[in-house]
């Protein structure tokens, strides 16, 4: 064999044995792998596979989410803001003022006029008048002799000489408010000494007569005619009018 066949098959045997190797490298799965093609892939497919939101999606989110509650949390502040107010108009509207006004009402200035008090022996002037009309019945006058207003309340308690009790009130001449007497004003009030078709019992001539003045200590006596008057138990008394007229209805 020449030479130059001998280093010819030297040749081709080494270029089949290194095919072969790189065939059996290839088995192996160590073929060439493109290293840009894999870094790009990794970077891509790490968000995607591995559920990690990215910076930018979680600082989205968590600014989401912080908008979110201040917004809520805003909401209830006003919602709690209208409760409030409502509270503090239900706590202003409360009736609790403007009842109480309506409570106390303008029935007292039915019974006095404020700065006034009650008519006294002390501070009036009364007498009694024996009347023909009506029958039987005397007049009462009060004339208010003080700086003040006073009031006569209710009606007279009167009593006849001796007597161990005062005679009932006409409740028919109630008037609807108290009469007030400026000073040097009168008031009136009648007594029917007895029954004017002499159906009256157990009567008497009475000389002297007292006038009290509700719960007033001090008491009026007031003259009678000389020859007195005659009482029977019929006797009645109105309440203080503001008239003389109004007295003698009675």
């Amino acid at each position: 064999m020449s030479t130059r066949t001998h280093r010819t098959r030297f040749l081709v045997a080494a270029a089949l044995t290194a095919a072969t190797l790189a065939l059996t490298a290839c088995d192996n799965g160590q073929g060439v792998q493109d290293e840009g093609a894999s870094a790009g892939s990794a970077a891509t497919a790490s968000p995607t596979e591995g559920g990690t939101p990215s910076p930018e999606a979680s600082e989205g989110a968590s600014t989401g989410s912080g908008r979110t509650d201040q917004t809520n949390a805003s909401s209830g502040g006003s919602a709690g803001g209208s409760s409030g107010t409502a509270g503090s108009q239900g706590s202003s509207g409360s009736s609790g003022s403007s009842g109480s006004t309506a409570g106390s009402g303008s029935s007292g200035s039915k019974d006095s006029v404020p700065g006034s008090t009650r008519c006294s022996g002390a501070s009036t002037r009364t007498t009694a008048t024996e009347v023909s009309r009506p029958l039987n019945h005397l007049l009462l006058t009060v004339t208010n002799t003080g700086s003040k207003n006073c009031d006569l309340v209710d009606y007279p308690a009167v009593r006849f000489g001796e007597a161990q009790s005062v005679p009932p009130a006409i409740e028919d001449s109630k008037p609807q408010a108290v009469v007030t007497l400026a000073p040097g004003e009168s008031g009136y009030a009648s007594v029917i000494l007895a029954a004017a078709d002499g159906s009256g019992s157990h009567g008497y001539t009475a000389k002297s007569l007292t006038v009290y003045f509700g719960q007033s200590p001090s008491a009026a006596r007031p003259s009678l005619p000389a020859k007195g008057v005659f009482v029977d138990d019929s006797v009645r008394v109105s309440y203080w009018q503001s008239t003389m007229a109004d007295a003698l209805t009675w």
